[in-house]
């Protein structure tokens, strides 16, 4: 057969040409060019010029890839979104909208200008060569060539020139600077009355017919929400370990194996006198050393029990002299090892021979043993067996996934082979597109309501492909009963809907008395309220937000001042601004803050020139944006 096929290789050539080539022709160009147009499509059009989506995907991936290398373990997912490629996208646009100004308005460097920046300005220093050439080396290692480089430095300097002169020459006058500390640093002392709404609520019995026709008014307010009523599996370590039995045997061998984990480090405690005799000092000094370190210690063994007392008189360590040569307990590792040796070697109370080390030289009497136990295997085996367990339900959960995934979805009409198979508990619950107050575990997460209010889910009741939740935990879910957002019966909400009537009628009660307080103490000045304080932003004495903002921005043209503030279902507020108080060092907090006001004011301005440019150079973006786009999706599956 073979030898049939080389002889006639010219023929069969011919024939795959002629099978291959027609479907090339009618489908293979047509999917090319599909592939092509989409490719090289335009998202985004700046001063005419386009902008592809391979640009767009291409730039997108240098941007990741720069944050990997400046945040190593960066989960390089959480960039691969709608909302991270679409900040590229407008990072891209604000690049070509710049260079289009700096081309526009002759901002680009000549090169003249370009070549002395790189000669004299220090951040360039390190591209420089000691007779002020371009180090080719240094920019070959970062891919670039000299006429890059410099593409590159002239397109930066342009780009600068656009935005420099608005961001570098804004400015807070100090009027300004007054203006904007007050607003927020400002005090002022008050006087008020709550006209509380919850107080007027047992004044307020509605009958049925407000009960309906307020039901009828606030339909939206009582809407259930869409629900599915699922079963649900899920496979994790947990489960996983269920499944798992251990012998004794194995328990015993990891115990042996791993028997440093269930022994105490063995720790001791010495006393010593140190005379020094430093390694590179003289022979002569380093004899003389030895010899009073020898007189000690016949000393000390003479009297052992007076060996705290020579070395306060005698040790020439300051950190333990003081202490009778006390160096409290310590392992292996902690002194060097000469010291260490002998100190491991040595009997309780015994006091050994000089030791030299690069101190000098060492008279030590050990003090103290303690560790060095080993724990019986019995006092760890509950220890061990969970542990052992843990590991074999690691590895064995690896394998186990993907027979799951495979499970539920070979056959998903039905989560009880999955059950079956891997001893799985099936759980119930009801469930909605966002996840409950409170929820907890698989029902927290929002990967998995979606793919339970998916559509397939929904309308053919087919198992959900395996969801991965992370940290070794997958989960499948059946919809059993699907329930579409509805109105339900006045019957099934008529406490919430007393509640809601009583709140308004008792908040129209509260405004009522609080609107009448307020005309007398706009009339008499001298009507007392109850309470009295001092309120900044920072100092809300417990009001709320909309109370402090009307206080602080009431006008002091014309104190005292009196004002109602509707505080809506919680009732109404009558305040009196009795005067504006002084701010504490004032001039020192404006002198601090005026540059950095100055900096968010040059950011606004730069920020709205920038926009200008936007409109001046024509940019249309051509994609949908994505916080956008999801919103009204919702909109639309509800």
């Amino acid at each position: 057969m073979f030898e049939f096929f080389r002889s006639h290789k010219r023929v069969l050539q011919f024939i795959l040409v002629v099978l291959i080539f027609p479907s090339f022709v009618f489908f293979g160009v047509q999917g090319y060019s599909r592939f092509t147009d989409e490719s090289f499509a335009p998202v985004a059009l700046v001063d005419g010029a386009k902008i592809s989506r391979v640009e767009w995907d291409q730039a997108h991936q240098r941007s990741v890839e720069n944050l990997r290398r400046q945040v190593p373990g960066l989960d390089v997912k959480l960039l691969d979104t709608p909302e991270a490629k679409r900040r590229t996208l407008d990072e891209l646009v604000r690049e070509r909208v710049l260079l289009a100004a700096a081309a526009k308005d002759y901002l680009l460097p000549t090169d003249e200008r370009l070549a002395r920046l790189f000669r004299s300005d220090a951040q360039f220093a390190a591209f420089r060569n000691p007779d002020g050439s371009v180090n080719r080396d240094i920019l070959s290692a970062q891919g670039l060539t000299s006429e890059g480089f410099a593409q590159r430095l002239r397109t930066d300097l342009g780009l600068r020139q656009v935005l420099g002169g608005v961001e570098g020459t804004a400015f807070a006058p100090k009027a300004l600077v007054t203006q904007a500390l007050d607003a927020l640093l400002q005090q002022r002392e008050v006087q008020w009355q709550l006209f509380d709404a919850q107080s007027q609520a047992a004044k307020v019995q509605p009958a049925d017919a407000e009960l309906e026709a307020y039901f009828k008014a606030h339909e939206a307010e009582f809407k259930l929400p869409e629900q599915a009523r699922i079963d649900y599996v899920v496979l994790n370590l947990e489960a996983v370990k269920k499944t798992l039995s251990t012998s004794e045997e194995d328990l015993r061998r990891y115990y042996a194996e791993n028997e440093s984990r269930y022994t105490r480090a063995e720790e001791r405690r010495a006393s010593h006198i140190l005379i020094n005799a430093p390694k590179d000092a003289p022979a002569a000094d380093r004899k003389k050393a030895r010899e009073r370190a020898d007189e000690l210690l016949t000393e000390v063994r003479r009297a052992p029990n007076t060996f705290g007392e020579v070395a306060k008189k005698n040790s020439q360590d300051p950190g333990s002299a003081s202490r009778g040569g006390d160096l409290d307990f310590f392992s292996r590792g902690a002194m060097v090892k000469p010291f260490e040796d002998a100190v491991f070697a040595m009997k309780q109370g015994e006091i050994g021979n000089v030791v030299e080390t690069d101190f000098g030289y060492h008279i030590i009497q050990l003090t103290g043993v303690r560790g060095g136990e080993k724990q019986s295997f019995e006092s760890v085996r509950v220890e061990i067996e969970a542990e052992v367990r843990k590991q074999l339900a690691q590895r064995k959960y690896a394998e186990l996934a993907e027979q799951f995934t495979n499970t539920v979805y070979e056959q998903a009409d039905s989560l009880q082979p999955a059950v079956d198979k891997f001893k799985l508990d099936k759980l119930s619950a009801t469930v909605t597109r966002t996840p409950a107050q409170g929820a907890t575990g698989p029902l927290a997460s929002p990967k998995l309501l979606g793919a339970v209010f998916a559509d397939d889910a929904v309308r053919n009741k087919r198992n959900t492909d395996a969801v991965d939740l992370g940290n070794s935990t997958l989960v499948s879910a059946r919809v059993l009963e699907y329930l579409p957002s509805r109105t339900p019966p006045l019957a099934d909400v008529k406490d919430r809907v007393r509640a809601a009537v009583v709140a308004e009628k008792a908040a129209e009660l509260a405004r009522k008395d609080g609107q009448a307080r307020l005309e007398v103490v706009k009339a008499d000045p001298s009507a007392a309220l109850p309470q009295k304080g001092v309120i900044s932003r920072g100092q809300a004495q417990g009001l709320p937000r909309s109370v402090v903002d009307a206080v602080l921005v009431a006008s002091a043209d014309k104190l005292p001042a009196a004002l109602g503030v509707d505080l809506g279902r919680q009732g109404y507020i009558v305040v009196r601004v009795l005067k504006v108080l002084p701010r504490e060092g004032a001039e020192a907090v404006d002198a601090l803050i005026a540059p950095q006001l100055a900096q968010a004011w040059g950011a606004a301005e730069s920020q709205a020139y920038y926009e200008a440019l936007k409109r001046r150079f024509k940019v249309e973006i051509r994609v949908p944006d994505a916080a956008k786009a999801e919103k009204a999706a919702d909109a639309a599956s509800r």
